[in-house]
């Protein structure tokens, strides 16, 4: 949790988890109304757990089709196309068939089924590059196909909410998609880094202003036989050797995305293209931190 100075906190439910904003002034009703109907909207364009979103059409759709995303779409699906490439192919955005076959579905069953890549280790697994055209906002496929835009939607949701905060000259602000959080304003915030494997416990702090922190780790979504929702694009199979990350970088969006990118590649592959800093746990509790990280470490 971040500790700060901005005295009211407005808390809600979206998109299947917590969110709250701290302001130093109560939110309007015009405001609160702006926000929740520019989130039903990414919801309803990008949520693989309901049936009436664009995403949920492509992947009822039997022989394929053209579908137009909004023009929000472009940074969202720029940075997979970049991250993509740089994990060569681990980070990819049509994992979610491999994730709903492992039980993470729209009904979170949490039954697998043996068609799973990761009960085959033959099978072939969709690619982002390979298996969809797209032209800007626009996808064409060939199949039904699930997109999961979960290795970076929230924290680019965590943007677009504060840009409309910004819009509405609220420039003091920490915007927290449970844990992805952007924060703007001249005061310092303090975050805790949760431990992996504890969460009554904190591994370090972050200093954070004017910037975002996001945060991944295989203990989030975690059930039967060590599975769990963070998986190689290119098998289908769940990340092993890493267990948490923490990015921080000028906006959510690239942090959560960062995020998930380290579970696959180093900090210092990703460093050749995005300005950024990070901390990484490995699953015999070795920590990896980037030289400009701004925070301290309980742990070694």
């Amino acid at each position: 949790m971040p500790e700060n100075n901005l005295k009211n906190e407005y808390k809600f439910e979206a998109i299947g988890t917590g969110w709250s904003i701290d302001t130093k002034d109560p939110l309007t009703d015009v405001v609160k109304s702006r926000l929740h109907k520019r989130i039903e909207l990414f919801d309803k364009t990008y949520s693989r757990f309901r049936r009436d979103s664009l995403v949920a059409s492509i992947a009822s759709s039997t022989y394929g089709g053209q579908f137009t995303f909004p023009d929000d779409s472009l940074p969202l699906f720029d940075l997979y196309d970049m991250l993509h490439k740089l994990t060569d192919g681990r980070v990819d955005p049509l994992i979610g068939a491999e994730l709903k076959l492992l039980g993470y579905d729209s009904q979170y069953s949490l039954q697998t089924d043996p068609s799973a890549a990761y009960f085959n280790p033959d099978k072939q697994v969709l690619d982002w590059t390979s298996d969809i055209n797209r032209q800007e906002s626009i996808i064409t496929t060939d199949r039904p196909l699930t997109i999961d835009v979960g290795a970076a939607g929230k924290g680019y949701l965590v943007d677009i909410i504060s840009e409309i905060l910004i819009d509405e000259s609220i420039t003091d602000y920490i915007v927290d998609g449970s844990g992805d959080i952007r924060n703007a304003g001249d005061s310092d915030i303090i975050i805790g880094l949760e431990h992996p494997t504890n969460r009554e416990m904190v591994i370090g702090t972050v200093l954070l202003k004017n910037q975002a922190i996001c945060a991944s780790a295989t203990n989030r979504r975690k059930w039967g036989n060590g599975l769990h929702h963070v998986l190689d694009g290119r098998t289908g199979h769940p990340v092993q050797d890493v267990i948490a990350t923490w990015a921080i970088a000028e906006t959510a969006l690239l942090a959560d995305g960062l995020a998930t990118a380290l579970f696959f590649v180093s900090a210092e592959k990703l460093k050749e293209q995005f300005h950024f800093s990070s901390v990484m746990v490995f699953s015999d509790m070795r920590v990896e931190v980037t030289d400009n990280f701004d925070g301290t470490l309980f742990t070694k």
